[in-house]
């Protein structure tokens, strides 16, 4: 029914589970991709070129900002991070929904870009909470993780530039909420492909066009 996919904007403080969302919300929803962003920093266990992230060196990533292959790019705790244009707009054009997991620094850089994306906002159930999550991942020093928390604060503050808030408490159930989200979008109005109202004989041509003017 719609001319083009919907861009969902997935954001939210590190450690808050997003990644994990956003793979579930694949899972479930056949029309729906996930937008894998390039890296400058080193794969995790368990991470997949290609899968969770694309990952290049400095000097190719560099390469690709000058080339412009870009929607938005930021440096995030001394890495960089960047979302392919091509990938995603072409996904979009086929009326597929893209999830796109950024941090905030790149939300923002979309919102300017995107007029017609959905923004979401995933949260902790409490910073203590999301304390206990950093510290169970085993990836950063304690002096890291409080400086994590702190940049996690002031994002949650700025939760009104989003359209959506997803308190990330239990997983099946803010999975839900996300799907629930992205259904509802999809039968927007404003979404709806004129084109196909005629096509499957709901409206008569002359009344489109009536419409229209």
């Amino acid at each position: 029914m719609s001319a083009d996919g919907v861009l969902i904007v997935v954001s939210g403080p590190s450690g808050v589970g997003k990644t994990t969302l956003c793979k579930n919300i694949v899972a479930r929803l056949p029309d729906t991709m996930f937008s894998v962003s390039y890296t400058t920093r080193k794969p995790r266990p368990g991470e997949r070129e290609g899968v969770e992230y694309c990952f290049v060196d400095e000097a190719r990533f560099q390469y690709l900002i000058r080339e412009e292959a870009f929607v938005e790019w930021a440096e995030v705790y001394g890495h960089k991070y960047g979302t392919p244009k091509q990938a995603l707009v072409e996904a979009l054009h086929k009326g597929i929904n893209v999830l796109l997991e950024i941090d905030a620094q790149g939300a923002r850089q979309i919102m300017e870009r995107f007029a017609g994306a959905v923004y979401v906002f995933v949260a902790p159930p409490s910073l203590e909470a999301l304390r206990n999550r950093l510290c169970r991942r085993a990836l950063d020093s304690g002096e890291e993780i409080e400086r994590r928390l702190h940049e996690a604060n002031d994002e949650i503050a700025n939760f009104k530039s989003y359209h959506y808030f997803v308190r990330n408490d239990e997983l099946l159930q803010a999975t839900k909420e996300l799907e629930s989200i992205i259904l509802a979008e999809q039968v927007k109005t404003n979404r709806l492909d004129p084109e196909w109202l005629v096509e499957n004989g709901l409206v008569e041509p002359v009344m489109m066009k009536k419409n229209v003017t």
